[in-house]
């Protein structure tokens, strides 16, 4: 009895459902509702996609810069060669701009770069940097003793048998 009754009230619910619409639109507005969304869907979306993914892949370039990374030039290659492989360098200038280089300090004494003159493009060693030129008219001559240079133990060390 009880499944006589569980199957009459289940095709009674069925059978007193409203027929089912695949839009909220009809007519001329689900047309224009639909060029709207072709428009979006083939122009827009790709012009905002293809910003996304260029803005998104010169991050690792500012950030190199901001930081003053001593390989920053190589670093915008990296991203601009990541442009067009399809993002797959991007990851690697990703972790480049945020690492320093391991012998970089020990070469050159700095950690960081100065841009030479204002040019981002252009960068220097902070230690091989030099002032603007002044005038020679606003210049006073003064005249800088140099330190003499130190001796190392590894300069003066003994020569071993097999060094010729």
């Amino acid at each position: 009895m009880r499944w006589r009754s569980a199957a009459i009230l289940t095709l009674a619910a069925l059978g007193a459902a409203a027929p089912a619409h695949a839009s909220l639109f009809s007519g001329d507005t689900l047309d224009f509702v639909a060029d709207i969304m072709a428009w979006v869907v083939l122009v827009i979306a790709p012009v905002i996609a293809i910003s996304v993914f260029w803005l998104v892949h010169i991050l690792p370039e500012k950030i190199a810069e901001k930081r003053h990374h001593p390989q920053a030039p190589a670093i915008k290659t990296l991203c601009l060669l990541s442009l067009f492989f399809g993002g797959l360098l991007w990851p690697l200038a990703w972790l480049w701009a945020y690492s320093q280089p391991v012998l970089y300090k020990m070469a050159y004494g700095v950690d960081k770069v100065q841009s030479a003159h204002g040019d981002q493009d252009t960068l220097i060693p902070s230690s091989q940097a030099h002032e603007p030129e002044v005038a020679p008219s606003a210049a006073k001559a003064e005249v800088v003793q140099e330190p003499a240079p130190t001796v190392t133990r590894s300069a003066t060390r003994e020569r071993r048998p097999w060094e010729t």
